[in-house]
C-alpha cells in the first residue's frame, strides 16, 4: 500500500461518500469562512475541499505545501455546491494531516493565474507554473498526441529507431551545437539538427520504413513557432519510395491527427498542392494561409509602358478587395503606415466608384487604357479596392505580407478551420549574392527533378523533389525524395561550392555508404512542438513544452548556460578568449 495516499484527490465522487481516505497532493487554497477553516488539496488529477472538526489541525500549513491526510468523504450541503469542481459536492472530513514538505510564505506568483505572469519568471519557477491546470494539462496533452502518433507509425509497420545525439557537425543549413572532445584532442562532437544522414543510412542498411520522435539541436533564435535549442519532429522514411508515398503517409498523419485532438474543421484529403513558383506568385510566400481568400494578381505586364515613373520597369502586385470602399480614409492610412513598417515607401491603391470610375492617390497617374485593362486583369466591380505594390525584386514577398495584414484587418480568417496544403517542387539552390556562388535552399540530400540531367540547367532553374507541409499559414513539415546517387550528389554539391574532397570529409558516412548499393528513398519530419501550439490554440511554442528555453535562449530555472571551471576547460582542451 502507498505510505501517502490510497486514493487520487482529484478522481474523488459522490459514489465515494462515507469512504475512509487517504490522500496527498498541494495546498492550493485556505479559506476561513467564519471559523471554519477549508483546505484545498490539488493533485494532478484535480482538486478536493477538506474540512476538519479541529481547525488547530490545520495550523501553520502554507499554500503550495506538499501534504497527506486521512478522512471521511462526506456529501456537503445543497448551498455549498461548487459546480466549477468535479468534486464541488463533496468534501474531505480530516482526522489527520501531515506536512511533507513546507512552501514558502511568499510565493513568486500566484499558481492559478501563472500564464497572467512575465514568460521569464515563470520559466525561472517553472515546477511551480506547472502546477497551474492550464500548463499541466498541455503537457499531459502532448504525451497523449505522441502516444497517438507513435501507435499510429507502429501499426502502419513503421520501426522505431533511435539514433545519436552526439554526432559529425555538417553544414545542413543552421548552426550546431558542438561539443569538445575530452579524448580526441582539439576535435568536436555536435548535436544532430535533425536525424537526416542517420534515417539514410538506415534506408541503406535494409530498413523498410523508419520513424522516431527524435530530438533536433539548432542554434537558431527563438520566435513565437520556434523554440530555441532544441524541438522535437515526427521523423521518418521510406525505402523504395516515391513523393506521392510520402504525402499520402503525410496526409494521414495530419488529418488524422487533427480530426482526433480537435473540433475544428479539418480540409479534406488529398490536400490542396501548390508548387513552390504557384505559392509564391498567388500568395507572396512558400507558407501560404489559404483561409485567406485574397490571391495576389501580377499587374507588371499591364504597367510595362506606363507613365507613372514608380511603376515603370518593376515588377507590380495587386491585391484586390471586393466590397471595401467605403472604409475611412484612416482605415486605408493605417494600412499606408503598415507598408511603411515592412520597407514600402507606401502602398497606392484606387477604389471604383459607382460609375466604375476609379478614386484613389494613384487614379490620376492612370491612363484610359491602364484603368480598362486594371478593370479586365483584376475583375473589379463597384466597391472594390485594388491595391498596389511594386518593387523590383521583392514585389511578391511584399505583396504577402500586405494580404496577411488584410487577411486580419478584414477578419477573413476562420479560426474553426485548419487549412492544409501542399507546397512542392521548391528550386534546389539560391544565389548568395555575398558569396557570388550558390547555396542549398531546403535540404542537400534531395534529388534534383531530372536527376543529372536536371543539374545540367542553370543552377537557378534546379527544382528539387522537395515538399512541405503547410496549415494556417505554418509550415508543418518538411521532406525531400532523397538523393540516392553518389554522382547526382557530388555534382548538386559542388555546385554549391563543396569539392569531392570536402564532401568525403563533411559527409563520410553518408558518402562511403552510396557506394553500395543505396535505394531510392524518401522522407518527412512533422514538426511536433508546432502540431500541438495549433491543436491547443496556443500563439507560443514554449506553451507546449515541460521546460522550455526562454526566448533569449536561457535556461533561466537551472541557470543555463553556465560558467565552468578551469579543470573542466582543460579536459576538453580548450583556452577561452579574452572577450575583448
Amino acid at each position: 500500500m502507498n505510505k501517502y495516499r490510497d486514493c487520487y484527490a482529484g478522481k474523488l465522487s459522490n459514489s465515494d461518500v462515507g469512504k475512509s481516505v487517504k490522500i496527498c497532493g498541494w495546498v492550493e487554497n485556505i479559506r476561513d469562512h467564519g471559523g471554519i477553516i477549508f483546505v484545498d488539496v490539488r493533485d494532478q488529477f484535480g482538486v478536493v475541499q477538506t474540512v476538519s472538526n479541529d481547525n488547530s489541525i490545520f495550523d501553520g500549513i502554507t499554500r503550495e505545501s506538499s501534504i497527506t491526510l486521512d478522512g471521511i468523504i462526506r456529501k456537503r450541503g445543497e448551498d455549498d455546491f461548487n459546480p466549477r469542481l468535479k468534486s464541488g459536492e463533496i468534501e474531505v472530513l480530516v482526522s489527520k494531516i501531515e506536512v511533507l514538505s513546507l512552501a514558502n510564505h511568499v510565493l513568486p506568483f500566484e499558481v492559478m493565474t501563472s500564464r497572467e505572469v512575465s514568460e521569464d519568471v515563470r520559466l525561472k519557477y517553472r515546477y511551480l507554473d506547472l502546477r497551474n491546470p492550464k500548463v499541466k494539462d498541455n503537457v499531459l496533452f502532448r504525451n497523449k498526441v505522441i502516444g497517438y502518433l507513435r501507435n499510429k507509425m507502429v501499426n502502419d509497420d513503421f520501426i522505431e529507431i533511435q539514433t545519436p545525439i552526439l554526432t559529425a557537425s555538417s553544414p545542413e543549413g543552421a548552426r550546431d551545437f558542438i561539443v569538445p572532445s575530452r579524448k580526441f584532442h582539439g576535435k568536436f562532437y555536435a548535436l544532430p539538427q535533425a536525424p537526416q544522414q542517420f534515417k539514410q543510412l538506415l534506408m541503406i542498411g535494409g530498413f523498410d520504413k523508419y520513424f522516431q520522435i527524435a530530438p533536433c539541436f539548432r542554434d537558431e533564435d527563438a520566435r513565437s513557432d520556434r523554440i530555441y535549442g532544441e524541438f522535437y519532429q515526427l521523423d521518418l522514411e521510406m525505402s523504395f519510395a516515391t513523393e506521392e508515398d510520402v504525402l499520402s503517409v503525410g496526409e494521414d498523419i495530419f488529418y488524422d491527427t487533427f480530426k482526433e485532438f480537435s473540433s475544428k474543421e479539418v480540409s479534406s484529403k488529398p490536400f490542396v498542392r501548390l508548387t513552390y513558383k504557384e505559392a509564391i506568385d498567388r500568395f507572396g510566400t512558400d507558407k501560404p494561409d489559404l483561409r485567406n481568400p485574397l490571391e495576389i494578381i501580377d499587374l507588371t505586364d499591364e504597367f510595362s509602358e506606363t507613365e507613372f515613373k514608380p511603376f515603370r520597369g518593376v515588377c507590380v502586385k495587386g491585391i484586390k478587395v471586393d466590397g471595401i470602399a467605403s472604409k475611412s480614409n484612416s482605415w486605408f492610412n493605417d494600412l499606408v503606415d503598415f507598408s511603411k513598417s515592412i520597407g514600402m515607401p507606401g502602398i497606392g491603391y484606387v477604389t471604383v466608384e459607382d460609375d466604375m470610375s476609379f478614386k484613389g492617390p494613384i487614379d490620376k497617374f492612370l491612363s484610359d487604357y491602364e484603368r480598362n485593362d486594371l478593370i479586365k486583369k483584376a475583375d473589379l466591380k463597384v466597391g472594390s479596392v485594388l491595391f498596389f505594390i511594386a518593387h523590383r525584386n521583392s514585389a511578391a514577398k511584399l505583396a504577402g505580407q500586405i494580404r496577411v495584414e488584410l487577411g486580419k484587418r478584414l477578419d477573413l480568417l476562420d479560426k474553426n478551420k485548419f487549412e492544409f496544403c501542399i507546397v512542392n517542387d521548391f528550386p534546389m539552390f539560391e544565389y548568395n549574392e555575398e558569396t557570388e556562388g550558390y547555396d542549398f535552399t531546403h535540404n542537400p540530400f534531395s534529388m534534383p527533378k531530372g536527376g543529372m540531367e536536371g543539374l545540367s540547367l542553370n543552377p537557378k532553374d534546379v527544382v528539387a523533389y522537395q515538399y512541405d507541409f503547410v496549415c494556417n499559414g505554418i509550415e508543418m513539415a518538411s521532406g525531400a525524395v532523397r538523393n540516392h546517387d553518389l554522382n547526382i550528389m557530388k555534382k548538386a554539391f559542388e555546385i554549391a561550392g563543396y569539392s569531392e574532397a570536402v564532401l568525403k570529409e563533411r559527409f563520410k558516412g553518408l558518402y562511403t555508404a552510396f557506394s553500395y548499393g543505396a535505394p531510392p528513398h524518401a522522407g518527412m519530419a512533422p514538426g511536433i512542438d508546432r502540431m500541438l501550439m495549433m491543436l491547443l490554440d496556443e500563439e507560443n511554442i514554449r506553451e507546449t513544452i515541460a521546460f522550455p528555453m526562454s526566448a533569449s535562449g536561457a535556461d533561466l530555472m537551472m541557470g543555463a548556460p553556465n560558467e565552468v571551471n578551469e579543470s573542466q576547460l582543460r579536459e576538453v582542451h580548450i583556452k577561452l578568449r579574452d572577450k575583448n
